[in-house]
């Protein structure tokens, strides 16, 4: 693959460029600055409104479903060159296009498909996911949320359980939902999969304070929560289907387009080392650097290649893993790395001290990534069997039906 740009490209990514120098600064924010989640979801909405008017949102959609109709490598363009901008994002881009429009729009109906798109793309619907469990968390399919037919003969699904880890839950719009529809069978091919109306009577979300002071992760419980058959996305037992659509976008989605690096390198160039230089002369700090830097590289040209898979039609499948496991590994050593260099007051900032306490925060956050998306382990795991070709590792429960397994 040629990571320079063509013509064409070069002439899309100067369009990009000049459209986004002249919209994006007003949505941007403030590095270190404190919002509360409301405020975070408002400004989220709006700028995906202007992506939407300005023609830049669901790129690679049809042009019927609202979006552009472009290439992979297209929306990877656009995505460098918006990444340049420290914009809101809240549950739009990471949960609504990123894992909720990739499984309507390829396991959904049309009708759902013309629901739920157009309307995501301009900001009208948000979205969170409902899919990690107390029991089932890097072993998802262990989920116990079940789901049985109402007896009332109208085709609806009674739905009970908890979910966990829900960010955004308690501000959005709708749900992904995968829930167990049938326990005789193997834990894999019992689950079927819903979008659900958050304002829907019998759910409740319950907002989880973290240790960085945000709030945007819920324990979402669902009692005898009524979803009609319309809502299911797929056909009933192809649950893990959609969740595998779901999960290859979110770590496609792994990393930043804005380089992470490139900031620290400038630190460590204007940080005195107490010898009369800077603490870009030593060696040490120079080697982590470059190895942070090249990583960073490779992860973005590797993750241009799979995007370019996707929009050919191709399924990365576990290679889609390797992205996310190393962008998680890079962003916690680099940020830690960034808070050495700034000394003390990496531990306890200065009033005003904006990019400090911007750094304290992506440290602390720097932790959830190693689970988030899929376990280190769990990414370990898969690579080294569906990727490397290793023998896989021994489950004692994978042809059991899951209501044997205690």
């Amino acid at each position: 693959m040629d990571f320079n740009d063509s013509p064409q490209e070069a002439a899309f990514r100067n369009e990009a460029r000049t459209w986004l120098a002249e919209h994006a600064p007003a949505h941007e924010i403030v590095p270190g600055s404190k919002m509360t989640d409301v405020e975070e979801s408002d400004r989220g909405r709006a700028w995906m409104r202007e992506l939407f008017l300005g023609g830049w949102s669901g790129l690679t959609f049809p042009k019927a479903l609202g979006g552009r109709g472009l290439s992979g490598s297209e929306a990877v363009i656009f995505s460098e060159e918006e990444g340049k901008y420290n914009l809101p994002k809240g549950p739009f881009t990471a949960i609504g296009t990123g894992m909720a429009l990739p499984v309507i729009a390829k396991h959904g109906t049309e009708d759902q498909r013309a629901q739920f798109i157009e309307a995501t793309l301009k900001g009208d619907i948000t979205w969170c996911q409902l899919f990690s469990e107390p029991a089932a968390g890097s072993d998802l399919a262990a989920l116990r949320t079940k789901a049985v037919r109402a007896d009332d003969g109208s085709g609806d699904w009674i739905v009970n359980g908890q979910k966990v880890w829900s960010s955004w839950a308690h501000l959005t719009d709708w749900g992904i939902l995968v829930v167990r529809t049938d326990p005789t069978v193997p834990k894999h091919k019992g689950l079927t999969f819903f979008v659900v109306d958050m304002k829907t009577p019998g759910i409740e979300t319950r907002p989880i304070r973290q240790i960085s002071g945000a709030s945007e992760f819920n324990e979402t419980f669902l009692t005898d929560v009524r979803i009609p058959d319309s809502c299911r996305i797929g056909a009933e037992g192809e649950g893990w289907a959609c969740c595998m659509t779901v999960l290859m976008g979110e770590r496609l989605g792994s990393g930043s387009p804005r380089s992470g690096i490139e900031p620290i390198l400038d630190l460590a160039a204007q940080t005195p080392d107490g010898h009369g230089g800077t603490m870009i002369d030593d060696r040490s700090i120079r080697q982590q650097l470059a190895e942070a830097l090249a990583e960073e590289q490779a992860e973005r040209f590797f993750q241009a290649r799979l995007r370019t898979m996707v929009s050919k039609g191709e399924n990365p499948g576990a290679l889609a893993g390797m992205v996310k496991l190393a962008y998680a590994s890079r962003y916690q050593k680099t940020t830690g790395l960034a808070l050495e260099l700034r000394g003390l007051s990496g531990i306890a900032a200065e009033a005003g001290d904006t990019q400090t306490t911007d750094t304290q925060y992506h440290y602390i956050y720097s932790t959830v990534m190693r689970i988030a998306g899929g376990a280190d382990e769990v990414l370990r795991n898969q690579i080294a069997e569906r990727v490397l070709g290793m023998p896989g590792e021994v489950r004692m429960d994978k042809d059991i039906p899951f209501e044997q397994l205690k």
